[in-house]
């Protein structure tokens, strides 16, 4: 396989994941996702704008944020997220200082 049809692959993989957990799965919480997987939505968010200033595109969180989710974070927050109770929490800051330290 050529270069440019596995960079063409692997896009269409990433809007596939994206559509799936924008579209068919706003019930799954960003916080299950990186208790249960080690990344979630923001996670996806922050590689995106690390991808684009690694290219000499500025791009912020909340932009990268923005194109991601396809809504400004907080409206999305506001429609979807729910109370996260504190075992999950609690959950989260062991996975966050797993995860998000390991790839930046």
């Amino acid at each position: 396989m050529d270069d440019q049809t596995r960079i063409e692959l692997e896009a269409a993989a990433f809007r596939r994941l994206r559509e799936h957990l924008m579209e068919k799965r706003t019930d799954v919480q960003n916080i299950d996702m990186m208790n249960l997987a080690g990344f979630c939505r923001n996670c996806l968010s922050r590689w995106y704008q690390e991808a684009a200033n690694e290219r000499g595109i500025e791009m912020g969180k909340e932009e990268a944020r923005e194109i991601f989710y396809g809504m400004p974070y907080e409206q999305w927050k506001a429609e979807h997220q729910t109370e996260a109770s504190a075992e999950k929490q609690d959950a989260f800051k062991t996975a966050f200082a797993q995860n998000v330290g390991k790839d930046g």
